[in-house]
C-alpha cells in the first residue's frame, strides 16, 4: 500500500491509505455504517462501534442487521469525515463476515468493551465483523 506522503491519483483525485492509515481512522470514530443483503437488496445501517482487536464489533439486537450480516457470506462497513467547505475528507471500508460471539466468555470480554449504543432500546446482541480487506481513500491530502 501506499504512505501518508503518497500524493493524490492524477486521474482520481483520491490518495489511497495504508492499512495502518485505515486503522487509525477506524479507532478516531464511533458511528459507522453496516451493509447487508437483505434478500436480494443492500441495505444499510448506521450502528456505533468499537474495535477489538482486528475487529468491527457492533451492539446491536436481533432483527435484518444481525441475521443478514451473519447469515449471509458477506457484510461491508464504513467510516468517514467530511469537510464539504474545503471538499476534504476520507472513507474507510471494510469487507469481510459477521458472526456472533462464540461461547460465554467471549460476550463476558465484549460486555467490558466501552460501547454504549446511542439509541435508547435493548441490545442484547453483538455483530462482529472479521475483516478480510481494508481500504481507505482521503480527498485532498486529509
Amino acid at each position: 500500500m501506499h504512505d501518508a506522503t503518497t500524493h493524490p491519483d492524477p486521474r482520481t483525485g483520491l490518495t489511497v491509505l495504508s492499512d495502518d492509515e485505515c486503522w487509525a481512522r477506524l479507532r478516531t470514530h464511533a458511528v459507522g455504517r453496516v451493509a447487508v443483503t437483505v434478500g436480494t437488496t443492500p441495505d444499510i445501517f448506521p450502528v456505533n462501534y468499537c474495535l477489538d482487536g482486528g475487529e468491527i464489533v457492533i451492539r446491536t439486537e436481533a432483527g435484518t442487521k444481525l441475521a443478514a450480516g451473519t447469515m449471509m457470506p458477506a457484510v461491508a462497513f464504513e467510516v468517514d469525515e467530511l469537510d464539504a467547505e474545503r471538499r476534504r475528507g476520507w472513507s474507510v471500508v471494510v469487507k469481510g463476515h459477521g458472526r456472533e460471539p462464540v461461547g460465554v466468555e467471549e460476550v463476558l470480554r465484549l460486555e467490558e468493551l466501552e460501547l454504549e449504543p446511542w439509541a435508547d432500546a435493548p441490545k442484547s446482541r453483538w455483530l462482529i465483523i472479521t475483516p478480510t480487506e481494508v481500504t481507505g481513500r482521503s480527498v485532498d491530502g486529509t
